[in-house]
Protein backbone atom coordinates (compact mmCIF):
# COMPACT_ATOMS: atom_id res chain seq x y z
CA UNK A 1 0.00 0.00 0.00
CA UNK A 2 2.89 2.37 0.74
CA UNK A 3 4.64 1.34 -2.49
CA UNK A 4 2.09 2.97 -4.82
CA UNK A 5 2.52 6.57 -3.52
CA UNK A 6 6.32 6.23 -3.73
CA UNK A 7 6.08 5.18 -7.37
CA UNK A 8 3.81 8.15 -8.09
CA UNK A 9 6.32 10.50 -6.47
CA UNK A 10 9.18 8.99 -8.46
CA UNK A 11 7.24 9.41 -11.69
CA UNK A 12 7.20 13.15 -11.03
CA UNK A 13 11.00 13.14 -11.18
CA UNK A 14 11.52 10.77 -14.12
CA UNK A 15 10.01 11.29 -17.55
CA UNK A 16 10.33 8.86 -20.44
CA UNK A 17 10.13 9.91 -24.06
CA UNK A 18 10.33 7.47 -26.94
CA UNK A 19 11.47 7.89 -30.53
CA UNK A 20 10.91 5.29 -33.19
CA UNK A 21 14.66 4.52 -33.25
CA UNK A 22 15.85 5.24 -29.70
CA UNK A 23 14.51 5.76 -26.24
CA UNK A 24 15.49 8.94 -24.41
CA UNK A 25 15.26 9.13 -20.63
CA UNK A 26 15.17 12.60 -19.10
CA UNK A 27 15.74 12.63 -15.38
CA UNK A 28 15.29 15.52 -13.04
CA UNK A 29 18.04 16.08 -10.52
CA UNK A 30 18.55 18.31 -7.54
CA UNK A 31 21.50 20.50 -6.56
CA UNK A 32 20.33 22.62 -3.59
CA UNK A 33 22.11 23.82 -0.50
CA UNK A 34 20.96 25.78 2.54
CA UNK A 35 23.46 27.49 4.81
CA UNK A 36 22.99 29.48 8.00
CA UNK A 37 26.06 31.21 9.35
CA UNK A 38 28.12 34.36 9.80
CA UNK A 39 29.82 36.37 7.08
CA UNK A 40 33.61 36.19 7.29
CA UNK A 41 34.50 39.22 5.17
CA UNK A 42 32.81 42.16 3.52
CA UNK A 43 31.81 41.24 -0.04
CA UNK A 44 33.80 42.19 -3.10
CA UNK A 45 32.41 42.65 -6.61
CA UNK A 46 34.45 41.27 -9.47
CA UNK A 47 33.95 41.39 -13.17
CA UNK A 48 35.87 39.36 -15.72
CA UNK A 49 36.03 40.97 -19.14
CA UNK A 50 32.98 40.08 -21.20
CA UNK A 51 31.12 38.49 -18.28
CA UNK A 52 28.55 39.70 -15.79
CA UNK A 53 29.81 40.98 -12.42
CA UNK A 54 29.67 38.73 -9.37
CA UNK A 55 29.54 39.52 -5.65
CA UNK A 56 31.74 37.20 -3.56
CA UNK A 57 31.99 36.71 0.20
CA UNK A 58 32.79 33.96 2.69
CA UNK A 59 30.34 32.38 5.13
CA UNK A 60 31.23 30.35 8.22
CA UNK A 61 29.02 27.53 9.46
CA UNK A 62 29.65 25.72 12.74
CA UNK A 63 29.06 22.12 13.67
CA UNK A 64 29.04 21.24 17.36
CA UNK A 65 28.91 17.92 19.14
CA UNK A 66 29.48 16.43 22.57
CA UNK A 67 32.88 14.82 22.85
CA UNK A 68 32.59 13.57 26.43
CA UNK A 69 31.03 10.26 27.39
CA UNK A 70 29.80 11.24 30.85
CA UNK A 71 26.09 11.64 31.55
CA UNK A 72 26.74 14.97 33.29
CA UNK A 73 27.35 17.97 31.00
CA UNK A 74 30.70 19.68 31.44
CA UNK A 75 31.97 22.80 29.66
CA UNK A 76 34.86 20.97 28.01
CA UNK A 77 32.58 18.33 26.47
CA UNK A 78 31.59 20.45 23.44
CA UNK A 79 33.70 20.27 20.27
CA UNK A 80 33.15 22.71 17.43
CA UNK A 81 34.22 22.64 13.80
CA UNK A 82 33.96 25.70 11.54
CA UNK A 83 33.58 25.26 7.79
CA UNK A 84 34.16 28.16 5.41
CA UNK A 85 32.09 28.50 2.23
CA UNK A 86 32.75 30.75 -0.76
CA UNK A 87 29.48 32.41 -1.78
CA UNK A 88 29.04 33.87 -5.29
CA UNK A 89 26.00 35.95 -6.24
CA UNK A 90 25.37 36.43 -9.98
CA UNK A 91 21.66 37.36 -10.04
CA UNK A 92 21.57 41.14 -10.79
CA UNK A 93 19.17 42.39 -8.07
CA UNK A 94 20.45 40.05 -5.38
CA UNK A 95 24.07 40.64 -6.38
CA UNK A 96 23.74 44.39 -5.77
CA UNK A 97 21.85 44.00 -2.47
CA UNK A 98 24.44 41.49 -1.23
CA UNK A 99 27.30 43.81 -2.18
CA UNK A 100 25.70 46.78 -0.41
CA UNK A 101 24.28 45.16 2.75
CA UNK A 102 26.18 41.95 3.55
CA UNK A 103 28.79 42.84 6.16
CA UNK A 104 31.44 40.93 8.09
CA UNK A 105 29.91 39.28 11.16
CA UNK A 106 26.32 39.45 9.89
CA UNK A 107 24.20 36.34 10.41
CA UNK A 108 22.56 35.30 7.13
CA UNK A 109 20.75 32.40 5.51
CA UNK A 110 21.80 31.44 1.97
CA UNK A 111 20.06 29.15 -0.51
CA UNK A 112 21.68 28.09 -3.73
CA UNK A 113 23.57 25.35 -5.51
CA UNK A 114 27.06 23.88 -5.30
CA UNK A 115 29.42 24.48 -8.21
CA UNK A 116 32.75 22.70 -8.65
CA UNK A 117 35.30 24.27 -10.95
CA UNK A 118 38.95 24.49 -11.85
CA UNK A 119 41.23 27.44 -12.36
CA UNK A 120 44.92 28.07 -12.93
CA UNK A 121 46.59 30.20 -10.27
CA UNK A 122 49.28 32.81 -10.84
CA UNK A 123 51.98 30.12 -10.52
CA UNK A 124 50.34 28.17 -13.37
CA UNK A 125 49.10 25.43 -10.98
CA UNK A 126 45.68 23.92 -11.62
CA UNK A 127 43.44 24.22 -8.57
CA UNK A 128 39.94 23.07 -7.75
CA UNK A 129 37.36 25.42 -6.24
CA UNK A 130 34.00 24.77 -4.64
CA UNK A 131 31.56 27.68 -4.73
CA UNK A 132 28.02 28.17 -3.54
CA UNK A 133 26.00 30.00 -6.21
CA UNK A 134 23.44 31.92 -4.15
CA UNK A 135 19.93 32.54 -5.45
CA UNK A 136 18.39 33.69 -2.16
CA UNK A 137 19.77 35.48 0.89
CA UNK A 138 17.85 36.22 4.08
CA UNK A 139 19.36 38.75 6.49
CA UNK A 140 18.99 37.65 10.11
CA UNK A 141 20.99 40.34 11.94
CA UNK A 142 18.66 43.11 13.18
CA UNK A 143 20.74 46.07 11.94
CA UNK A 144 20.96 44.51 8.47
CA UNK A 145 17.22 43.81 8.26
CA UNK A 146 16.41 47.44 9.06
CA UNK A 147 18.74 48.78 6.33
CA UNK A 148 17.39 46.42 3.65
CA UNK A 149 13.75 47.18 4.50
CA UNK A 150 14.48 50.88 3.95
CA UNK A 151 15.53 50.19 0.32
Amino acid sequence: MLRRPIIQVLRQFIRHESDSATSLILERSLNRIQLLGRVGQDPVMRQVEGKNPVTIFSLATNEMWRSGESEVFQAGDITQKTTWHRISVFRPGLRDVAYQYVKKGARIYVEGKIDYGEYTDKNNVRRQATTIIADNIIFLSDHIKEKVSDV
